[in-house]
């Protein structure tokens, strides 16, 4: 990621409602939501929520697809693994301790159950 992106993905993320769509995609999953289900989740009117969703589109945060008549939003987890990599990146020096837990942050979200069983243990 490149210091422009970077400034994308953070402008988008300093908006409150945005930063609420974000957390709440990153809940759903992979599955996402269907933009009706995250307004009425936020008590966000179907247009200001088209709005933010713009925004978060246009910062690559957020993918969507068509499904028969509604539109479904994702997080894109690997747009936001890539910020957070942005951030830590020239972190401590290369501190071992904090790199791992970069590391393990990276396994979190990539769908296996055996990142997901390891996070229950």
């Amino acid at each position: 990621m490149d210091d422009r992106q970077a400034l994308a993905s953070f402008s988008a993320l300093s908006q409150e409602t945005r930063l609420q769509v974000v957390r709440t995609l990153v809940v759903a999953g992979q599955d996402g939501l269907a933009a009706g289900s995250i307004a009425e989740g936020l008590d966000v009117s179907p247009s200001n929520l088209s709005f933010h969703l713009k925004e978060l589109g246009h910062a690559g945060l957020i993918s969507q697809r068509r499904e028969s008549r509604s539109i479904v939003y994702s997080a894109s987890y690997d747009a936001l693994a890539d910020l957070v990599k942005f951030l830590m990146e020239d972190c401590c020096s290369g501190h071992p301790g904090i790199r791992a837990s970069l590391e393990r942050s990276e396994e979190c979200c990539d769908g296996s159950t055996k990142s997901q069983e390891a996070t229950v243990a």
